[in-house]
């Protein structure tokens, strides 16, 4: 299916949702549309965690699927999704220029719930506006280039979500500290003294663990590690999937299916369950030698989460300031200024040199 379009009753224009307001607002006249609130039942529906294993046996291939015009950027690869009408853009994560001509048709899994937007525009601006004016010893060009930029703009990320239970038999050893007397001669006397010495017995065992929402995003477009910093999100406010939403914003196509985004799940419990095994085990000091986990009652989620994000060119690099759509939580990257650091550095060169040819002179 195509993508909806809601035409303002008033003058005509494209309505675009308006974050925070639960509605369809008119950019040119202003005139509103209210969006409204799914019942609890529609909700339950669209929250509900299907389980996974089942849903890779039966229900792969025929889940509910979206036809997007989608364009790949020929610059960092990301797929996006262009609102209708659509003829030209730029790339939103690297600032490369978009042709709707060189668009494809492409079916993809539906989402089951979007957190729709809560943090205005004109707020995340402000939030990159501060940004940049705070960052210490940035080439006075940045803030040339990020005025000259395309500005920021909205992005539904997809991500996917997994619940697992989880029980891990691990083989280890456990150091417990103990302390003998050793003698010792110092300037031809002879003393005594405490010294640590580590026990160590071979152990093993089995630990439980659950996970709920582990988040991985379906995106390789923006570093993980940005991603990661966003969080947290606010999985209690998520909608049912409805087009609405989406308007006047960018979709990106998620580029991590559901079974490798499992794999990445995992990845991530790796670290909650070594150290429910480091508890287990005990005493002072533990040596891991293997964990074996096993995961069960496998759920998960398919959802869209919101980001403003500025993609701007300096230096022939692209750098980027991403901001979480529901929190206002920032995270950007900045170039530095060598002379800026340089001349830094000589001031303080220069400030010691006198102080201390001060001090020399009292």
């Amino acid at each position: 299916m195509s993508t909806t379009t809601y035409p303002c009753r008033q003058c005509g224009a494209k309505l675009e949702f308006a974050p925070g307001q639960q509605a369809l607002k008119c950019p040119y006249c202003g005139s509103e549309n209210a969006i409204a609130k799914a019942d609890a039942e529609t909700t339950a529906v669209a929250v509900e965690e299907l389980d996974y294993q089942a849903y890779l046996a039966r229900a792969a291939g025929n889940e509910p699927q979206i036809e997007r015009q989608s364009v790949k950027c020929p610059g960092c690869g990301a797929v996006s999704q262009l609102p209708a009408n659509t003829t030209a853009d730029r790339c939103p994560f690297c600032a490369v220029p978009l042709i709707a001509a060189e668009a494809y048709a492409q079916r993809t899994i539906q989402p089951r719930a979007v957190a729709p937007f809560a943090v205005k525009e004109v707020d995340a601006r402000q939030r990159f506006k501060d940004w940049i004016g705070g960052l210490w010893f940035a080439p006075n060009a940045l803030k040339r280039a990020y005025r000259a930029a395309t500005g920021i703009k909205g992005i539904y990320l997809p991500y996917w979500t997994y619940d697992a239970g989880t029980e891990s038999r691990y083989r280890a050893e456990r150091g417990d500290y103990y302390y003998e007397t050793e003698s010792y001669t110092e300037n031809g006397e002879t003393r005594t003294r405490e010294v640590r010495r580590t026990r160590w017995t071979s152990v093993s065992g089995e630990v439980a663990v659950a996970f709920d929402d582990v988040m991985v995003p379906a995106s390789a477009s923006l570093p993980r590690d940005y991603l990661d910093n966003l969080e947290p999100w606010r999985l209690g406010e998520l909608q049912p999937y409805r087009e609405d939403y989406l308007s006047g914003f960018t979709v990106e196509a998620y580029q991590l299916g559901l079974e490798p985004g499992f794999t990445a799940a995992t990845e991530r419990m790796q670290e909650p369950i070594r150290k429910a095994v480091l508890r287990d085990i005990g005493g002072d000091e533990q040596r891991i030698y293997d964990i074996s986990p096993r995961y069960y009652d496998i759920t998960f989620k398919h959802i869209l989460l919101p980001i403003w994000l500025s993609s701007y060119q300096y230096g022939g690099k692209t750098w980027r300031f991403v901001v979480n759509g529901q929190t206002g939580e920032v995270q950007g990257e900045r170039p530095w200024s060598a002379w800026k650091i340089t001349f830094a550095v000589l001031l303080g060169l220069i400030a010691l040199f006198i102080f201390f040819s001060l001090a020399s002179r009292h």
